[in-house]
């Protein structure tokens, strides 16, 4: 079991809010996203490969006042976002609020969390469409929309297909160009650090400094504008 670095999500109250955040603090424009019908979100993307983190990429993502969510959506949308405390804290600025970790076989990965007694939610297939094809994933999102550990227990994802021979072909990574922003590394602090522990050794997840301690999620990101901290400050 191995898995990577995918992506780190910033929510924002609108995208327009997202973009002018990402200006003034990161120095940089953010790329075109998408939108996801199914939980009536959409998002603006950039690169942060770096070596340690050769996937990595940033969503700014917000709910999509123009969307028609269908009638088999669940009621919750994905990463808290209908929570009243992220809301209220993401009104004011964009907030790094979660991470998401790429496995080759998500059906592993859940039950290899399943097994340290944390349910990270059923593997939901979606897909939208790109300049370059269509892009196909399946994501472990729970009923209830719950991050988990205060967004510090990874989302698991999957990109292409299930029967896809080159399952990283139709990759964001491959949409985006090269922003000027790197991520250098990611710091997790957590009063059940232990139980975190054994779920990335579960899945495994490297490369992440945690620590016990007050609910927080870090990211360091070299930019244009020198060294920035991110942080969810328990959100």
């Amino acid at each position: 079991m191995h898995t990577h670095i995918d992506h780190l999500v910033i929510v924002a109250k609108n995208l327009e809010q997202g973009v002018q955040w990402c200006e003034d603090t990161l120095g940089i424009t953010p790329g075109p996203g998408g939108k996801h019908t199914l939980y009536g979100t959409h998002n603006r993307l950039f690169k942060v490969a770096s070596p340690t983190h050769p996937m990595a990429y940033v969503e700014i993502i917000a709910i999509n006042p123009d969307a028609v969510r269908p009638k088999r959506a669940c009621p919750t949308r994905w990463y808290d976002m209908d929570t009243p405390a992220l809301l209220k804290a993401v009104a004011k600025e964009p907030r790094l609020v979660h991470f998401v970790v790429n496995t080759p076989d998500i059906r592993a990965a859940r039950m290899a969390v399943r097994m340290q007694g944390i349910d990270r939610g059923p593997a939901v297939p979606c897909s939208r469409r790109t300049n370059r094809g269509t892009l196909n994933w399946q994501i472990s999102v729970r009923a209830d929309g719950q991050r988990l550990f205060d967004g510090c227990m990874p989302t698991l994802i999957q990109w292409g297909k299930p029967d896809a021979t080159d399952p990283f072909k139709l990759h964001p990574r491959n949409t985006l160009t090269r922003s000027g922003v790197t991520l250098q590394s990611i710091e997790v602090s957590h009063p059940s650090a232990e139980k975190l522990q054994a779920a990335y050794d579960a899945m495994g997840l490297k490369h992440i400094t945690l620590t016990e301690g007050p609910a927080n999620l870090k990211a360091i990101l070299q930019t244009p504008k020198g060294l920035i901290t991110l942080s969810s400050d328990g959100i």
